[in-house]
């Protein structure tokens, strides 16, 4: 085989290779939304981080976010702190973290590239009549130091 038909053969097998998991995870042939790794949304929320702590460091700056028990917390860049699910609405993986680009902060999911307000309410899904909002959660600072997240 020559170069060219080589690169064609390898070319032709790559975009394949690269497209078919997509398609197939996009895919809803059956109307069932469900993929493998599918978590639920965490309920009974009711947690304390010590903003002192090193668990807490990521959010000594705006903008900042770390994870605990399936919740993104984040100082936002108002200098607000701010707290939803990180299970993606869309199709319930556990990807939505909290982003700031330009000027602008919000929470993305990096699987189908979803944005939610910090409200929750959906910017850009995938499927308009499937928008569903991102689960929010309370947060009280108790004492300056002690950040409490509830439902």
């Amino acid at each position: 085989m020559n170069r060219k038909a080589f690169l064609k053969t390898i070319g032709a097998s790559a975009a394949f290779a690269v497209s078919f998991p997509c398609l197939h995870g996009c895919s809803s042939d059956s109307g069932d939304s469900t993929i493998d790794d599918e978590v639920e949304t965490p309920t009974n929320i009711d947690f304390t981080i010590d903003l002192n702590s090193e668990e807490a460091s990521n959010l000594a700056d705006n903008g900042g976010f770390i994870l605990k028990n399936l919740v993104v917390v984040a100082r936002n860049l108002e200098g607000d702190y701010v707290a939803a699910t990180q299970i993606c609405s869309h199709e319930a993986n556990e990807d939505v973290r909290f982003v700031t680009d330009d000027g602008e902060a919000f929470y993305y999911c990096s699987v189908h590239g979803s944005r939610f307000a910090q409200d929750g309410t959906p910017l850009n899904q995938v499927d308009e009549n499937e928008a569903k909002p991102l689960t929010i959660y309370n947060i009280e600072l108790l004492d300056g130091d002690l950040l409490h997240v509830f439902e």
